[in-house]
Parts: C-alpha cells; sequence; structure tokens
C-alpha cells in the first residue's frame, strides 16, 4: 500500500500491482534480527507441531483420556498444528527474503487461515473457562464428551464464519511489503474498519472479558470455600467423635480433596488464560492501528514492529503444550511412554509396582473430569 494515496486510489493500486506494490516507506527491519526471528520461528514450528501432536497422539489413542475438557485440549493442540503448518514457514521464508514468493490469491488465503485458527483457538480457551465456571462456582458439571463434540463443531463453523468475509475482499490484506507476513492494512472505507473491529473483538477483547470475569468468580468461589472447609476442619475434637462426625469427616476430606483437584485444573486454565493474554493484547492493539492509522502504518519502524508482535503472536502455539508437560502429570507420563526407548532416561516403572508406590492412584476420576 501506498502510504500517500487517498483509499480509492490505494484499493486501485493493489488490484493493478498486487504483489509488486512495494512502498518506498517500508524499511525492513535489520538483516541480524530477521534471521534471529526466522530461526526461532523454525525452533517453534518444530516444537509446536511435535507438542501439540503428542496431545492429540494421547487423547486419540488413550479412550480413558477422553474427557470433555480433554477433547477441547486436543482440539485447541490441533489448530495450533494448523497454524504452525498453513502460517509460520511463509512468514519465516519472508522474514529472510523480505519477498513475499507465494503469490497474492495465497497472501489473501493465509491471512483467513491466520485469523481461521487462531479464532478456533480462542474459541476453545473461552469455552473451558466457561467450563470450569460453570464447574466450581454453579457446581454444575454438565459437558460431557458428546456435548464437548458438538459445541467443538460449532466453534469451527462459527470461527469460520468469522475469517471467511477476509477471503471474500472485505477488508484490505497487504501483500507483505511493510510487514513479513499478509496482514490487515491501513484503509479509510467504513465498511473494511467496521469488519476489522468485528475480528479483533471476536478473536481478543470479548474471550478476555468473559474469561476474565469466569475467573474471577472461580478464585472468589475457591477462597472462600477453602476457608470454610479449614474452620470446620478446626471446629471438630478428635475425641469426641461419634460415627456421625465420623461420616461428617469423611464428607469434608472428600470434598477438600476435590477442592484440591479443582483448584489444579483451575491453576493450568489460568496460565494458558495469562499466557493467551500475553501474546494477543499487543496484537489486538496492532491490527486496529494498522487499520485507523495512517500515521503508525506509514511509519519507518512498521516493519520491525509487525515482525516481533506476530513473533510473539505465534509463541502461543508453542506456550500451550509446555504448560502441559508442566502442570499434568499424566501427559508427562504419556510423553515419556511414546518416546522410543533409546531416547529414555529414566527406566519405565512396572505399572504394578507404581500402583503399590502411589496410593493416590486410588482416587479416579469419572468421564467428565480431567487429567489437567
Amino acid at each position: 500500500m501506498s502510504c500517500n494515496r487517498t483509499s480509492s486510489e490505494t484499493l486501485e493500486y493493489l488490484l493493478l500491482n498486487g504483489s509488486s506494490a512495494r512502498d518506498s516507506g517500508a524499511a525492513p527491519a535489520a538483516a541480524p534480527l530477521r534471521v534471529c526471528l526466522a530461526v526461532i520461528m523454525l525452533l517453534m514450528i518444530a516444537v509446536g507441531f511435535l507438542g501439540n501432536s503428542v496431545v492429540c497422539i494421547i487423547v486419540y489413542q488413550r479412550p480413558a483420556m477422553r474427557s470433555a475438557i480433554n477433547l477441547l485440549l486436543a482440539t485447541l493442540a490441533f489448530s495450533d498444528i494448523m497454524l504452525s503448518l498453513c502460517c509460520m514457514p511463509f512468514t519465516a521464508v519472508t522474514l529472510i527474503t523480505v519477498h513475499w514468493h507465494f503469490g497474492d490469491y495465497f497472501c489473501r488465503l493465509s491471512a483467513t487461515l491466520y485469523w481461521f485458527f487462531v479464532l478456533e483457538g480462542v474459541a476453545i480457551l473461552l469455552i473451558i473457562s466457561v467450563d470450569r465456571f460453570l464447574i466450581i462456582v454453579q457446581r454444575q458439571d454438565k459437558l460431557n464428551p458428546r456435548r464437548a463434540k458438538v459445541i467443538i463443531a460449532a466453534s469451527w463453523a462459527l470461527s469460520f464464519c468469522v475469517s471467511a468475509p477476509s477471503l471474500a475482499g472485505w477488508t484490505i490484506v497487504e501483500v507483505p511489503a511493510r510487514a513479513p507476513q499478509c496482514v490487515l492494512g491501513y484503509t479509510e472505507f467504513p465498511a473494511g474498519r467496521a469488519y476489522v473491529v468485528t475480528l479483533v473483538v471476536a478473536v481478543f477483547f470479548v474471550p478476555f472479558g468473559v474469561m476474565l470475569c469466569s475467573y474471577l468468580c472461580i478464585l472468589h468461589t475457591v477462597r472462600k470455600n477453602t476457608v470454610r472447609v479449614h474452620n470446620q476442619s478446626d471446629s471438630l475434637d478428635l475425641r469426641q467423635l461419634t460415627r456421625a462426625g465420623l461420616r461428617r469427616l469423611q464428607r469434608q476430606q472428600q470434598v477438600s480433596l476435590d477442592l484440591s483437584f479443582k483448584t489444579k485444573a483451575f491453576t493450568t486454565i489460568l496460565i494458558l488464560f495469562v499466557g493467551f493474554s500475553l501474546c494477543w493484547l499487543p496484537h489486538s492493539v496492532y491490527s486496529l492501528l494498522s487499520v485507523f492509522s495512517r500515521r503508525f502504518y506509514c511509519s519507518p519502524s512498521f516493519y520491525t514492529t509487525s515482525s516481533c508482535i506476530l513473533w510473539l503472536s505465534y509463541t502461543k502455539s508453542v506456550f500451550n503444550p509446555i504448560v502441559y508437560c508442566w502442570r499434568i502429570k499424566k501427559f508427562r507420563e504419556a510423553c515419556i511412554e511414546l518416546l522410543p526407548q533409546t531416547f529414555q532416561i529414566l527406566p519405565r516403572v512396572p505399572e504394578r509396582i507404581r500402583r503399590r508406590i502411589q496410593p493416590s492412584a486410588v482416587y479416579t476420576c469419572n468421564e467428565n473430569q480431567s487429567a489437567v
């Protein structure tokens, strides 16, 4: 896009010149920075693809892992895999060569796929947060695997409906000249601006608001229940316990155990929410400024800013499997079992011995609970 053109001249210029549209003010980032970002992005592609593939394989191969929330996590992992394969490699190549070699139509297609898979990942995080809210705050555990599959299918359809208009030309998608990837370009057309606002609100601001409210309510409920259980335990006199008192103590212990399980699951999802916020808040602000501010879009530092912010947004696809491996014990054990024997450092503990040395395995979750 030429920064010194009007909106109608800009649209005509893009249609006529396509990928050859170069702006004299588009200053690529310094070569060391571009190479460094490209190399890190290639590593992110490998880690994101392998890590998220392990999540999908574990849920697919193990029927016991196909709970509702694990199906949602597998869908989140699949959307990150597709983002790593369909968008990141072309951005890495463009970072190194500073030229888009894949055609104008694929430029718009890659931008559509980018928003499509990002929307799906955000939708899954939103569904998980609402599910945790219903379980912990409302005490309504209604999401079973069958309903989860229906919701997942609906989220894919909704994500496609929101992202598809960019492929149909509802907004100006800039062929890489000012950025290493096809991004939303500056426009003065009201329809284009309205669509971009809708897209950014659907991707970040609405999910962020709903998830933030859900997690604040969950945090308040967990804190209140913890205080209540602690006070009731302190009020018991073990020397004067009757049979009814013992049953009451057992119920309180079960509540405490269930509360600990839910709190750990909530903490894991909260970490995913923080990662989502840190990765996507800068990108959302960047997208709005690109479309609404000619001064920002035409600034000499726009290419460098685009490179760093796009790199940060792609970090989320690598962040999730690292969190799973850190927080979820069953996921770590499944990863070790999937490794070839030659790559395993520690000897594998037989299942019979593992049950003896891990009496906590007696506590099993029903099909609606998660290993998170």
